[in-house]
């Protein structure tokens, strides 16, 4: 075999190993999908040939309050990434160019509340909730996402940050632009590409989220991670109706990524190669 037969050879092997892992990364979603057209009565008797049905849909849909629960993890974890980047993105800044006592302490503390289990808190914190009145709050909620969303995305985009030449401030500075504007003009616009995906997965984070809104959160505000339970009934589980609750929740996520795909590959890829 020539050199050109090998290169072929090699690029083909190199297409059906990535068709086999997209395959298998995406089957557990294809697989859901195809539970959610199915009946009860079908759920353990078919796998793949089955008489689809939408009565799944029908019934979260519009028999539900599903759509409330929606709007209720948007609200949460929308309101969340906006608390996230507007207090990480200075403390990210601050962290990255100035020096100041125990810096990387402070640092290293701020990324293991993102690695602590959340039941180790949950329960002072439910007690706190019901004292001062955030219980079952969309503020409650908001607020203790901080510990998800905000030490992912403080310490990515702290990377993005020292990643900048100081002289790039430097010459802004001498031009006669205030700190204010070479932040808001200047860096801003330097580390979109990180700041957007770090919102993201900070996003993805807050709105998987089950222990705290399961804890936390009651009647009024209910999202849609803790809403799923509904289709466990005291006899059986719904798993046609709690895999179309998963299949719509979804959706955001992966409606988000494709719309920001171009600045989630960059920010993702930022800062790779080095050197």
């Amino acid at each position: 075999m020539n050199e050109k037969g090998k290169k072929r050879l090699s690029a083909v092997l190199k297409n059906a190993g990535l068709a086999v892992y997209a395959v298998f990364a995406l089957f557990p979603l294809l697989w859901m999908v195809l539970l959610s057209f199915k009946s009860d009565a079908q759920m353990f008797t078919t796998t793949f040939i089955f008489e689809p049905t939408l009565e799944n849909y029908k019934i979260v849909l519009f028999q539900s309050d599903y759509f409330r629960f929606f709007l209720d993890s948007i609200i949460v974890a929308g309101g969340a990434v906006i608390v996230s980047v507007v207090a990480g993105v200075p403390a990210a800044y601050a962290l990255a160019r100035y020096e100041f006592k125990k810096k990387e302490d402070i640092a290293f503390q701020i990324l293991s509340f993102k690695f602590a289990p959340e039941i180790l808190v949950v329960l002072p914190l439910f007690m706190i909730y019901q004292k001062i009145g955030l219980y079952d709050t969309y503020f409650g909620l908001i607020w203790v996402y901080q510990l998800i969303s905000m030490p992912l995305l403080i310490w990515v985009v702290r990377g993005y940050f020292e990643d900048i030449s100081m002289e790039i401030e430097h010459a802004a500075q001498v031009d006669g632009y205030s700190w204010y504007q070479i932040f808001l003009r200047t860096l801003l616009p330097l580390i979109k590409p990180g700041l957007v995906s770090a919102a993201l997965l900070a996003f993805i984070f807050a709105w998987n989220s089950f222990t705290f809104p399961l804890m936390l959160a009651g009647t009024d505000v209910e999202p849609v991670t803790v809403a799923a339970l509904k289709y466990l009934a005291s006899d059986t589980v719904h798993y046609g109706q709690m895999a179309v609750a998963a299949t719509v929740s979804a959706l955001p996520a992966v409606i988000f990524a494709l719309c920001i795909q171009k600045h989630l590959v960059r920010g993702l890829s930022f800062g790779a190669v080095k050197g």
